[in-house]
């Protein structure tokens, strides 16, 4: 029997399951070193040749692709999201889509996961929540991303309309699949903080993701940083270009930018402006996208600088849209920031990503939606309010 798999689906996946195996070995309830498994799932990512780093730091035994497959690769499912006009034929479709897909998924699942002690999930929305509990697998269930069931209770929204049943269905009969700690093999889903979510699952577990990052050790931060980092020397420019301009957030000239950074030090600079870190979302349309971040950064250049760092899923051409603004890796987590002491921002600006875990910024400013009002139609985002759960205030998480 092997001992820990981790199934992720994002870099930032991957990087709290580094955090949860360094705290393990640090506990001293993961024996030796190579013990633990890492899947990394191409289904929502490009991982490129993070596998390779990853395996390379020692901390995983092995590192496995996994081609998961969305609902719409197999093309008979789609006879089963139709809607037959009541409750009961509905549901009907829907036990025998759960059943179905689980199927379909099984060839392209990549390891025996009954051959693990423990097994952690990240977004077991994701086909792999249907295949593991189809086929009476336990599991743990991670949250998807920080505090994203305050922001947004997908299981509640994606089953509005008698949730108390189907989530008996799920959980108690495994006839249908619902998320988030709802299926019936889903022991647990660990959350950062069960306070702050409306109306909790009884199965949320909290372990605050702050907690393991305190814990790092400089050589846990050189683990992490030696997998997710491509670029070390590119990564250190930035970092160093962040000691500011003068040009309206645009990078000054080649060969100017660390004259200028020596220059402010000794006092003989221009006026200090703030430096405003930019975040980006994977948002709607890309030409709406592109749109939102022009009108951001119109806005926010007047108060400083602007850096840009790309969500690692955002598809949206930076560079392109924005060429001559100092810009981040996106595929490093913004938490991985926190561990540059000389990385400091005045502001750090995005729309919907949740900023509690930074500590590199004095203001921390998420727009939220009533600016993508602006934007869209408010029910497409708005999804909480649909359901009747007001977002509680997570300013001391």
């Amino acid at each position: 029997m092997k001992d820990r798999i981790y199934v992720c689906h994002t870099y930032y996946h991957a990087y709290v399951a580094f955090l949860k195996e360094l705290h393990l070995r640090r506990e001293g309830d993961a024996p030796g070193h190579g013990e633990a498994s890492l899947v990394l799932s191409s289904m929502s990512n490009d991982f490129e040749r993070f596998g390779e780093r990853a395996k390379a730091t020692g901390l995983f035994a092995e590192v496995i692709s996994f081609e998961e497959k969305r609902e719409d690769y197999f093309p008979e499912l789609a006879s089963f999201r139709q809607d037959k006009g009541n409750i009961v034929l509905n549901m009907w479709q829907r036990i025998r889509f759960t059943k179905r897909y689980a199927k379909l998924e099984a060839p392209y699942i990549p390891v025996d996961f009954r051959k693990y002690r423990e097994i952690y999930v990240f977004c077991d929305s994701d086909p792999i929540g249907y295949y593991l509990n189809r086929n009476k697998i336990h599991y743990h269930a991670m949250e998807d991303g920080l505090n994203c069931l305050v922001h947004f209770d997908a299981a509640r929204y994606d089953n509005r309309g008698h949730f108390g049943l189907k989530a008996f269905l799920s959980k108690k009969l495994n006839l249908i699949f619902v998320q988030n700690g709802y299926g019936k093999y889903c022991l647990d889903m660990e959350v950062n903080s069960i306070s702050a979510i409306t109306m909790p699952c009884p199965y949320y577990k909290e372990l605050p993701r702050q907690k393991l990052v305190d814990e790092l050790t400089g050589e846990d931060k050189d683990i992490i940083l030696r997998a997710f980092v491509r670029d070390m020397d590119s990564l250190l420019k930035k970092i160093k270009e962040c000691g500011g301009t003068d040009d309206g957030g645009k990078e000054a000239p080649a060969g100017s930018q660390e004259e200028m950074c020596e220059k402010m030090k000794a006092g003989a600079g221009k006026q200090k402006r703030d430096k405003i870190l930019l975040l980006t979302d994977p948002l709607c349309t890309l030409d709406v996208r592109e749109r939102i971040f022009k009108d951001i950064v119109e806005e926010y250049e007047k108060q400083g600088q602007i850096f840009i760092k790309p969500h690692p899923r955002d598809e949206l051409d930076y560079r392109k849209v924005f060429p001559g603004y100092p810009m981040f890796d996106g595929t490093v987590p913004m938490e991985m920031l926190n561990f540059f002491p000389d990385l400091h921002f005045d502001q750090v600006v995005t729309v919907f990503t949740d900023l509690k875990g930074i500590r590199f910024a004095d203001k921390l400013v998420r727009l939220g939606d009533e600016f993508m009002d602006r934007y869209e139609d408010p029910e497409i985002h708005n999804q909480n309010k649909r359901i009747g759960i007001i977002e509680k205030d997570t300013d001391n998480l």
